[in-house]
């Protein structure tokens, strides 16, 4: 287990109980995780940001390890998401800070930059571009484009996915965290399409496809926390596409907060042309791509990650 990971302590956003993990001193960063993750992922960041003088702060968000888990759907609105955000930043009274999203964590961010920017100094989005609001509900569109044992229309309007994760918890983050190398059928690779993705047919393989990123310890660690929380909470997020889409209708679709985009060339989940369709909506932009990394990059290329953050942190909002 990395030692270097701190204890939690409890705050209170003004709505549920955070966990959260801190270190250093100096301009805030927040880092946001995503599904199905912890503040445990950003074990790497977290000593890297506070040794360049950063004050670091890592949440369980919201349904995740030791932070409070509401019961219902509706609980789990963006809006919500971002409200434990800004109030944990007024619990500790910091006015802004600069926020860092990975995976889900990176949607919550793109939306905080549009429904809460003057909260933001700078935004960092992992892996997860800016995608502007679509016309239509976006889970009808991905039932029509992806099918039903996509992922995300999966977990819609049933409890498979709850209740089959939480079989074995430690198995399915074993099969979610590794690295893989991207796969694409020649009909799409021109144009950058990525094959959609089923967790619950992952998890009916054999042996887990790709190279394992956590040890047995740290697997274990992820293992222990959501035996105890379960997944109803981190999949409560994705039901509430809908909610998302309707409820933000009349938000203007432009980023106008400095924003850093760290893509990865082997990531599974994101097609290239998505990258390149934000370009027009982020007005103070830049990209950079880890090479032969996917979509773990926190945990994958943690070293490359860290150098890529701190020099555009540097170049912005410097420590000193």
């Amino acid at each position: 287990m990395d030692t270097n990971f701190p204890e939690a302590r409890i705050v209170n956003s003004g709505e549920i109980d955070l966990a959260v993990y801190e270190q250093g001193d100096g301009p805030t960063v927040i880092l946001v995780h995503g599904f199905p993750e912890l503040a445990f992922s950003w074990r790497h960041q977290l000593p890297a940001l506070a040794s360049a003088g950063y004050h670091a702060i890592a949440p369980d968000m919201r349904g995740y390890g030791g932070s409070g888990k509401p019961p219902a759907v509706a609980d789990y609105t963006v809006q919500k998401l971002i409200g434990d955000l800004v109030g944990l930043m007024d619990a500790l009274s910091i006015p802004r800070a600069i926020i860092v999203g990975h995976d889900w964590g990176a949607l919550v961010g793109w939306q905080m930059t549009l429904l809460a920017p003057e909260r933001m100094a700078g935004y960092i989005a992992l892996n997860i571009p800016f995608i502007r609001r679509p016309p239509i509900n976006p889970v009808t569109y991905m039932r029509w484009k992806l099918g039903k044992d996509f992922y995300i229309v999966n977990f819609q309007r049933s409890d498979e996915a709850d209740r089959q994760f939480a079989e074995d918890p430690r198995r399915f983050i074993d099969v979610m965290m590794r690295k893989r190398r991207i796969k694409r059928d020649r009909t799409s690779a021109r144009k950058g399409k990525l094959k959609p993705i089923s967790l619950l047919r992952m998890l009916e393989t054999g042996e887990p496809a790709g190279e394992a990123l956590l040890t047995d310890a740290e697997l274990d660690y992820y293992a222990e926390k959501f035996a105890a929380g379960g997944f109803m909470g981190p999949i409560n997020w994705y039901r509430n596409f809908r909610h998302n889409w309707k409820s933000t209708r009349r938000v203007a679709q432009q980023v106008q907060v400095p924003s850093l985009f760290i893509g990865a060339t082997d990531d599974i989940v994101v097609p290239h042309k998505l990258i390149e369709a934000m370009v027009p909506f982020v007005d103070d932009l830049e990209i950079h791509m880890i090479e032969d990394c996917g979509h773990w990059m926190q945990q994958e290329k943690p070293d490359e990650l860290n150098t890529v953050m701190l020099d555009w942190l540097e170049r912005h909002y410097p420590a000193g």
